[in-house]
């Protein structure tokens, strides 16, 4: 069995475009899992295999390598910068004990950044920051460390001081040895070496080091109180502390690199082995029961415990289905019957194997600490499901994705591909848990909803070169839903008598609006046996079942209260059934007299834009009925932030490129629902009602 301790699984997350790529591919330089390295604006590194990725120089999905360093073995995991993908981080970060969070020179902190730091924030991972492209024209290392601790809140603990800046950037100062690693121009990482620090940094060096030891000494009193009393700890004191504060996120040591330039990734390299933990070090996934809340027992990192795995990831490709595993506990071997907690369904492992990117190294038996890809699972596994050993079942805590945002309705453009869609269409829904498919009812359409434009883009890209399927496509449709605005007070009856037994149910209620984002709650305030209790579960699915169509132009309802207070019925004719109609007929009668209103999702959108473009990007932000919250001074320009309609935004990159020559930038996520204005509703509305006069028209 390998030593737990010597493992590091760790994820690489950032902003588009800060360099996470750039960085795992010199990690496998360094490490010397490849030998010749490939750059991101070629579309020939390790980790970005896909077509659609090496053409638009973005990462997709996320990619797992294997690599050694001093001893260690180090499971990195290339993620994602783009907000349409963050499915792709949040899932890698739910099964990683560490992360490396990298931050451009000169673009500091940006959206993505912030987004993905909030997802790390709540998984409880433990990072070090890597402050990239310190070659770069603009890079302000202490700029950025100012950023970090001002927009993310977090607490840079200051490990290396870059020696130079800009084209002048040649290395690094070490605070704990107080060494200076200088680099050569060759870009080989290995061509450097290690000096006395140059004399114009020695009081800086000085200043930072005591600053960077007081912080660690920290977590340590007594070590602490020596220090104040004029003792020096040794370096591994000082590593242990710093150990311990990484592990608790009271800060996060800082490093400066340029990946691109092969500078600084060995001391980054150093720093995930001795401040990361292992698997061991972080705290125990819960284990949860059949309705996710946890029930207080939790898969402890052991191989010598029972089988106990996440599924975290899907992926499809030319030898069968891939499903990515991270084993929390026990050993996994070739041949092992393994259940599935959720499904119920048990198989056997025909093959497993390591992943290095779309590589693979086929394996007898992997454990607890592992991340591995198991080969043609059949089950319906599905991201999030749990698999443990059949005789011991458990379920690890589920994970939680955002709900799609933006829709296209697709029709194939022969008949012949009808079928092939829809088993592609298949397989990529398995592969991402933020990707939906449904067929409209009326006009057969298959609608694909995703996360923004460039999210369903690429999905129509794949359907085309990866399978074949041409597709003719609609334009894009926004997650409208609808919600009520006044309280009411009404009563309903469900009478049928039609020979034979009949149907009877009264129900008396209170409907009103609901604190924005509760959904549906249902609350029963009966007392005495006016409705017995037994029916008060129909009652509640006949309203809730309602709340998918809406009355005004049949989108969802949010955000509705019903309090049951009254009612009556029928000793022989009342039944489940004749409750549950009666609630939806209840429904159907108080929410146009509750003030039905229709909201539109709202985006928090980040725009990026030079200092001579900012009236223009207000300006433009404005028209599209957005709300500027905040404008932040950068060294190159502008950050805006404002909260912008979903439905305002399609095609918005086009505008800002022009309107900036190219020079701006935006990201955007979903915030919160609001009330459309009239105008937008009523247009809405009758687009809806002319669509299905002409499925009518179609259908007849």
């Amino acid at each position: 069995m390998a030593d737990l301790s010597k493992y590091r699984n760790i994820g690489i997350f950032a902003h588009v475009d800060a360099g996470k790529t750039t960085t795992t591919e010199r990690i496998l330089k360094l490490t010397g899992q490849i030998h010749k390295t490939g750059e991101v604006h070629d579309g020939e590194s390790t980790t970005d295999f896909m077509v659609q990725e090496a053409e638009r120089g973005i990462t997709i999905q996320s990619a797992a390598v294997t690599c050694f360093w001093k001893d260690h073995r180090l499971n990195v995991i290339d993620t994602p910068g783009h907000v349409d993908f963050t499915v792709e981080v949040y899932r890698s970060l739910k099964v990683l004990d560490g992360g490396i969070g990298v931050f451009c020179g000169s673009g500091g902190v940006e959206p993505q950044s912030e987004t993905n730091w909030r997802y790390a924030n709540d998984s409880k991972v433990a990072r070090i920051i890597m402050v990239n492209k310190l070659d770069r024209l603009g890079a302000d290392f202490y700029r950025v460390c100012k950023q970090v601790k001002d927009v993310l809140g977090a607490n840079p603990l200051i490990m290396t001081l870059p020696i130079g800046e800009e084209d002048d950037f040649v290395g690094l100062v070490d605070l704990l040895s107080e060494k200076a690693y200088i680099w050569d121009d060759s870009g080989e990482p290995e061509n450097y070496e290690i000096t006395d620090i140059p004399a114009d940094m020695v009081e800086k060096t000085a200043e930072y080091r005591e600053l960077l030891i007081e912080t660690a000494l920290d977590q340590d009193d007594d070590l602490l109180e020596a220090y104040m009393e004029g003792k020096m700890p040794t370096i591994e004191q000082i590593k242990k502390c710093i150990r311990s504060g990484t592990r608790t996120m009271d800060f996060f040591p800082t490093y400066g690199a340029s990946a691109f330039k092969n500078k600084g990734i060995q001391l980054i390299l150093d720093a995930v082995i001795d401040y990361l933990p292992s698997p061991t070090d972080v705290d125990p996934q819960p284990l949860t029961d059949e309705a996710g809340e946890p029930n207080g027992e939790f898969a402890i990192v052991s191989v010598d415990e029972t089988f106990k795995a996440l599924a975290f990831k899907i992926t499809d490709d030319r030898f069968g289905t891939l499903t990515f595993v991270r084993i929390y506990s026990g050993t996994l071997k070739k041949g092992d019957t393994i259940l599935n907690s959720f499904t119920g369904k048990s198989e056997r492992v025909g093959r497993m194997c390591e992943m290095q990117a779309d590589e693979r190294t086929e394996l007898s038996s992997a454990q607890a600490g592992d991340i591995i890809a198991i080969v043609g699972m059949k089950g319906n596994v599905q991201t999030g499901h749990t698999l443990c050993d059949p005789k011991n079942p458990i379920i690890l805590e589920a994970m939680v994705f955002p709900k799609p945002v933006i829709s296209i309705s697709v029709t194939p453009k022969d008949k012949g591909s009808t079928e092939k869609m829809g088993i592609a269409i298949g397989k990529m829904v398995a592969e991402d848990p933020t990707f939906k498919v449904e067929t409209d009812q009326d006009s057969g359409e298959t609608i694909l909803s995703g996360m923004g434009e460039l999210h369903l883009d690429i999905k129509v890209d794949i359907l085309k070169r990866t399978y074949g399927v041409e597709l003719e496509v609609g334009k894009p449709q926004v997650a409208y839903r609808e919600t009520i605005t006044k309280e009411i007070d009404d009563s309903y009856t469900h009478k049928k008598q039609s020979g034979g037994s009949g149907q009877f149910g009264k129900i008396d209620y209170i409907i009103k609006p609901g604190e924005p984002g509760s959904g549906f709650v249902f609350t029963s305030k009966v007392v005495g046996g006016n409705v017995p209790k037994e029916f008060f579960p129909a009652i509640e699915k006949g309203f809730k079942g309602m709340m998918e169509t809406g009355v005004l132009a049949g989108f969802p309802v949010l955000d509705v209260e019903i309090e049951l207070y009254d009612g009556g019925f029928h000793a022989v004719d009342s039944s489940a059934v004749a409750f549950e109609l009666a609630a939806r007929g209840a429904f159907r009668q108080s929410i146009p007299k509750a003030g039905a209103q229709l909201i539109e999702p709202i985006m928090k959108v980040d725009v990026f834009t030079p200092d001579n473009h900012v009236g223009d990007v207000i300006g433009d932000l404005n028209r599209r009925r957005g709300m500027i919250k905040d404008q932040l001074a950068g060294v190159s320009g502008v950050r805006i932030k404002a909260d912008v309609p979903l439905s305002e935004m399609f095609g918005y990159i086009g505008t800002l490129r022009t309107m900036t020559s190219g020079r701006g930038q935006f990201s955007m996520e979903f915030s919160h629902y609001l009330p459309c204005p009239n105008n937008v509703a009523e247009e809405v509305i009758a687009e809806v009602k002319a669509a299905k006069v002409i499925k009518d028209a179609a259908r007849k």
